[in-house]
């Protein structure tokens, strides 16, 4: 088990479950009213630790890479919203010990009782004397004033997705041939009677074959073109709008009643 001084060291360090999971960061300790020992811890979870859930101490222990609670992820994740305001109610101290299933008495670190139902206080801020050093300013009566403030950053989210898909089309595609055919025509030249093979009347015949050329359509297969897909980073601002709260604290002055 770790030591109180172990404890707050472990304060602003990463959290992690029982099955070594990372919940948070650790913000605040809480002592029991009764005891004084640290019985939980709060821890800032999800997005930019915006949500403080309070953890018990029960089983916890430190190590190098941070404090390491006896609780589960989701048990953690869902414990019930309490303001992290420096001290606990009777009533939120009963519904943490219902939500983590724990019983009234359960033993603290390093051997110290439990809360035994009793309210817990916050550990920090203590002097050597166990006095809240929150208690007052330099002897006088004093509180402390908080606000909420917003804090912006990024998270990267899938907005869509771009394919590249072929699909095979038919289309006609006309080109122009150059082609050639052959034709008959009728040749007449005089002949005077005195060539070899004239004087005679028979029958006679003569052939001639015919040429002509024809398109013929081939088709290869070409590549003419690649296509890829890159992607490009674009930076711009955007503007983020919500409410914040803030304490506002006023003198009420009973001491000189005709003094406005």
């Amino acid at each position: 088990m770790s030591t109180t001084q172990e404890l707050e060291r472990a304060m602003g360090q990463d959290v992690y479950d029982v099955e070594g999971h990372k919940v948070g960061t650790a913000s605040h300790l809480y002592a029991s009213d009764v005891s004084g020992a640290p019985e939980w811890v709060t821890v800032k979870t999800g997005l930019f630790g915006s949500k403080e859930s309070f953890v018990p101490l029960t089983g916890a222990h430190t190590e190098q890479d941070g404090l390491h609670v006896g609780a589960h992820k989701d048990v953690i994740k869902d414990a019930p919203r309490i303001d992290d305001n420096g001290h606990l109610s009777e009533a939120e101290a009963a519904e943490l010990y219902r939500h983590y299933n724990l019983q009234t008495g359960t033993p603290g670190m390093n051997g110290q009782p439990g809360m035994d139902g009793q309210n817990a206080k916050h550990a920090q801020g203590k002097d050597s004397m166990g006095k809240d050093a929150r208690q007052g300013m330099a002897g006088q009566e004093s509180m402390i004033r908080s606000e909420e403030q917003l804090r912006a950053g990024t998270e990267t989210v899938e907005t869509g997705r771009v394919r590249l898909q072929k699909h095979v089309v038919t289309e006609e595609q006309q080109i122009t041939v150059p082609v050639s055919h052959e034709e008959v025509r009728v040749v007449r030249e005089p002949m005077t009677g005195t060539e070899p093979g004239t004087g005679k009347i028979q029958e006679d015949e003569r052939e001639v074959v015919l040429h002509e050329e024809r398109p013929v359509v081939a088709k290869e297969t070409v590549a003419v073109e690649r296509v890829g897909l890159e992607t490009e980073t674009v930076h711009e601002e955007t503007q983020i709008k919500d409410t914040v709260r803030k304490e506002q604290i006023e003198v009420d002055d009973t001491t000189n009643p005709r003094k406005h």
